[in-house]
């Protein structure tokens, strides 16, 4: 690793570790074991699945694929509110395995100026982080219903067409979250997903529905940056082993590591290329994990 490079992630690590020196050893345990838990179930749900769950995957899957897709036991193929609670839970499940480590210095900032405020720091710690999750957890209502909304429309078509159409809409898709990656709002949010001391002091307000609501800003200023990334996740395959890993380390690297600015332009560019290759035919990807 260069040595400016090194340099800096050092600087990060020391402002991380010192943001969590008056945080109780039990935080930082209970917040590593719910992570733990959290890609356990994740990767239990991925791996028992013979097919990930997408609205855009290239020629083979078509009718299988498309049309009986599986998340934790729930048929994609139609609507219910059975379902519809099962898949919530899965995608929340899912979002906190993988947005968990990138909120680590933010949950950790909010820790740590809690401790100073009030000894009582564990319960309006996880208020903060239920706040931040049941974001995400909402947002996985919208996508049960693209993913619906996808299983139908694929039905309809047959197998010559599921293969023309599939890779347009997962390129289309990457090419989108490429472009994102290059506007103001992407901008605003990764700076305030990269810069936790500063959405603490601005953003703070006493007590457990203060902590509550801090979350839920997080959360929202967390969905703006991130949104675009997680739609290809929708469309290449929710339960996607190989993507869920990929993003996860891509909005570590974004949030947390040296240059996340400019690791988020790099991947915009490398999406956008993607993209293009897909829906041209010159790559396929076809969802597996």
């Amino acid at each position: 690793m260069p040595r400016p490079l090194l340099h800096r992630f050092r600087i990060a690590w020391l402002g991380l570790t010192s943001a969590a020196g008056s945080i109780p050893v039990s935080m930082l345990v209970s917040l590593s074991a719910v992570t733990v838990a959290a890609w356990a179930l994740t990767l239990h749900q991925a791996l028992s699945m013979s097919v990930p769950m997408g609205t855009a995957m290239s020629g083979g899957m078509a009718a299988d694929g498309m049309g009986g897709m599986v998340m934790g036991g729930m048929s994609a193929a139609g609507w219910s509110l059975a379902g519809l609670v099962v898949f919530v839970a899965a995608w929340t499940v899912m979002m906190a395995a993988m947005m968990l480590p990138a909120a680590a210095p933010m949950i950790l900032t909010f820790a740590s100026a809690q401790g100073r405020r009030d000894q009582r720091v564990a319960v309006p710690t996880w208020i903060f982080v239920a706040g931040y999750i049941l974001v995400w957890g909402a947002v996985g209502l919208l996508v049960y219903v693209v993913v619906q909304v996808g299983v139908e429309l694929a039905s309809r078509l047959t197998s010559p067409d599921r293969a023309l159409w599939a890779p347009l809409a997962l390129g289309t898709t990457l090419m989108i979250a490429g472009l994102y990656q290059f506007t103001p709002v992407k901008r605003v949010c990764l700076h305030h997903c990269r810069s936790p001391l500063a959405f603490v002091a601005q953003y703070w307000r006493d007590g457990r529905v203060g902590a509550l609501g801090m979350g839920l800003r997080h959360g929202l200023y967390c969905l703006g940056c991130c949104w675009a990334l997680f739609s290809v996740l929708v469309a290449a395959g929710t339960m996607s082993l190989a993507w869920m890993l990929l993003l996860t380390l891509v909005v570590f690297a974004e949030k947390v590591l040296p240059h996340g600015r400019r690791t988020s332009a790099i991947v915009g560019a490398a999406f956008i290329a993607l993209g293009l290759l897909v829906a041209s035919g010159a790559v396929s990807l076809s969802g597996h994990a």
